[in-house]
């Protein structure tokens, strides 16, 4: 049976660190048999936190909202504490070999996200509690590959920084993947909260990537997430605790003075990075891309977005099962892939471009 939650969050007197703390919660029963599970209920259960109990993540109903554009951004407040059942780990090309499921949703606002689609009508975070099993799958996703590397992508459904205060799922998942001779993990993030993960044991074995964009783009379509300024320097910090680095420059986007404001965001980076991350150090190129879907859904949740979607302004690219997105006519996009290629060349020489897409 489906629960409800109608009442509104209580005032707990909480000082806004800039750290996600939900307004709402809702409890799976089957997480309170995991350690996790119980350590979350109860800490919210003291904070003051209205706490209710549902079946099934898929059930979560009556969160507040009097139009679909509040109900969207007090979704987006609210945490499901669940237990991940489906062990089959999704590929995550051309990043990893496999996506390690660790959380989905997002509580930052970006107009452009992906997950406007990919948990459209659930942008409610969920964090899963189950972690033991979730990395038994991974070790035998490694051991199906012997001696050879296995990556697993943890960023594919959410930011797992911006909630490891919550959880510390992506230390136990860094550690984890530290002791596997085989395993490597990755992961991207638009937050700056890395202090918990810096005397993690990641032997190498974890490359910690920072996304990061133009001063247009992070202004006017990346609300809730941290600035440039700090998340470059926690660049720093995870470069000085020994992590190899690496920025993934997306979505890159088109706008007027888009070749000036690329080159200065990679100039202040070259500025302001620290020797130790020059010694391995990966970019990775996403330009923007969008579905008839994703469009609809952005412009209903952000109608005053700026973000240009102009179909006929693109070229349709075909992906797997006969779905395809808009992405820029080739023209723009090699125009895009050479000026960042050649910028990330001249500040970036010892720097490896893995792909542009």
């Amino acid at each position: 049976m489906a629960t409800t939650l109608l009442e509104a969050p209580a005032k707990t007197g909480r000082k806004d660190s800039g750290l996600f703390v939900p307004d709402y919660v809702f409890v799976e029963p089957n997480a309170l048999d995991y350690p996790l599970g119980q350590e979350l209920y109860q800490r919210f259960k003291e904070q003051g936190i209205p706490l209710q109990m549902t079946t099934s993540h898929n059930q979560v109903r009556g969160i507040p909202g009097e139009t679909d554009v509040e109900k969207y951004r007090n979704a987006k407040r609210t945490l499901v504490i669940g237990v991940r059942k489906t062990m089959k780990f999704e590929p995550s090309k051309p990043s990893a070999e496999y996506a390690i499921p660790l959380a989905t949703g997002c509580a930052a606002h970006c107009h452009y996200c992906y997950l406007n689609t990919n948990v459209g009508s659930k942008p409610y975070i969920r964090v899963y509690v189950n972690t033991d099993e979730i990395f038994a799958q991974a070790k035998k996703y490694i051991e199906e590959r012997p001696g050879e590397i296995t990556r697993f992508e943890a960023a594919c459904t959410s930011d797992p920084v911006s909630i490891e205060h919550l959880t510390g799922n992506l230390k136990r998942a860094i550690e984890f993947m530290g002791k596997e001779e085989f395993g490597r993990l990755r992961f991207v993030t638009k937050f700056h909260h890395v202090d918990s993960l810096l005397d993690a044991q990641h032997n190498k074995h974890t490359r910690f990537r920072f996304s990061m964009n133009a001063d247009y783009v992070i202004k006017n379509f990346e609300p809730g997430t941290s600035s440039f300024a700090q998340r470059i320097e926690a660049a720093g910090k995870v470069a000085r605790a020994g992590y190899p680095l690496g920025f993934i420059l997306a979505p890159l986007y088109w706008f007027d003075g888009w070749e000036e404001g690329y080159t200065d965001l990679l100039e202040r980076l070259s500025s302001q990075l620290v020797p130790e991350a020059m010694t391995d150090l990966t970019f990775e190129l996403i330009q923007h891309r969008f579905t008839k879907i994703a469009k609809s859904l952005i412009l209903a949740r952000y109608p005053k977005t700026k973000l240009v979607m102009n179909e006929e302004e693109r070229k349709y690219k075909w992906g797997k099962y006969g779905k395809g997105k808009y992405v820029y006519p080739d023209v723009q996009a090699k125009a895009l892939q050479a000026h960042l290629e050649k910028e990330i060349a001249r500040l970036f020489p010892q720097a490896k471009v893995e792909y542009f897409t």
